[in-house]
């Protein structure tokens, strides 16, 4: 009964109106006095709300005397309401005035749940490309509607990432109060939807989940831009390892040093330049490759055991993860 009520409130109905429908469905037609008696409500806002009823075509009065209603079907109701409201939807879409600006707005969303069903939504409406930013959380949450945008035809380029390596490859940046500020900050996040609609978030850590949602051509060449050089990065990781570690250091920390760090090489934990002690402790596994649905199955199983762990150990050692679908 209440879910039937609640759902009777959703179509626009009052509480009022929602009870007295149900209570002529189940008793057939009646007048206003048994109504409100069998609902314990007052005569005059019974016999009120039958009134409006009766107006918007949801009751049927009946003749004679003392005046009774009796309710409509359940499927000419429905017909009815579908059809009040495709006319209203079809009003709004044409008429509400649309933005002529040309500058696109930035908005600022908070929630977890907000965020989430906000891309969820953008993804299904993606029409040729998705290039995705992500962790493996993330990555695990939002295989479904990745998924389901590749088996129709948009391409879907994406790079996961691993607590270690999202870490150590910024860390020419670390914040003014270290490395553990960036740890508390949580799990960075871009989308780019079309070469158009962008999100830039941040998940998990200390501060509830947010991001920033714009269709700004310049957040999209940056991140695009981001984009291009992981892919680029990934690629002479592939194919020169070795030789790149060998030359500029664990994830090239000795060209970061040069301009950004002001004491020379440091390690990402705090450590001494492990690469003086034993040449292999520096040498990482290479990423792996592949189509997102590919990758998603072990993707969402890492990040299940990571997030049971988060709170307990910190960030994994596990290594990242980063593919592109060509």
């Amino acid at each position: 009964m209440e879910q039937l009520l609640h759902h009777l409130r959703n179509l626009g109905f009052t509480e009022i109106e929602s009870k007295i429908m149900v209570d002529l469905a189940e008793h057939g037609p009646a007048g206003g006095y048994e109504v409100a008696k069998r609902l314990g409500a007052s005569r005059s806002n019974v016999y009120a709300a039958m009134q409006r009823l009766e107006r918007q075509g949801a009751l049927e009065r009946m003749n004679g005397e003392p005046v009774r209603y009796r309710s409509l079907k359940p499927e000419e109701l429905t017909r009815m309401i579908s059809g009040r409201v495709e006319a209203s939807l079809a009003y709004v879409e044409k008429s509400l005035p649309r933005s002529s600006g040309t500058a696109a707005p930035f908005l600022s969303m908070e929630g977890d749940q907000a965020v989430l069903d906000a891309l969820v939504r953008e993804l299904g409406r993606a029409e040729r490309e998705i290039v995705v930013d992500v962790w493996r959380e993330e990555a695990a949450l939002l295989r479904e509607p990745l998924a389901e945008a590749e088996a129709r035809g948009v391409k879907v380029l994406w790079a996961c990432d691993g607590p270690e390596q999202s870490l150590s490859r910024t860390l020419a940046w670390p914040g003014w109060r270290g490395l553990e500020e960036r740890k508390r900050g949580g799990r960075k996040f871009s989308f780019v939807v079309d070469r158009e609609w962008c999100m830039l978030g941040m998940r998990g850590g200390e501060f509830e989940t947010g991001a920033v949602i714009t269709e700004h051509p310049v957040m999209a060449e940056l991140l695009l831009h981001h984009f291009t050089q992981e892919m680029v990065l990934f690629q002479l990781e592939q194919d020169m390892g070795d030789t790149l570690e060998s030359r500029y250091g664990r994830n090239f920390g000795l060209i970061q040093s040069e301009y950004v760090t002001p004491e020379g090489y440091a390690d990402p934990y705090g450590e001494e330049d492990e690469r003086a002690i034993d040449p292999d402790a520096l040498r990482v596994a290479l990423p792996e490759t592949g189509a997102f649905e590919e990758a998603a199955t072990g993707l969402e199983a890492e990040a299940e055991s990571g997030v049971n762990a988060e709170a307990e150990q910190g960030p994994s050692s596990e290594h990242a993860s980063k593919g592109t679908d060509s």
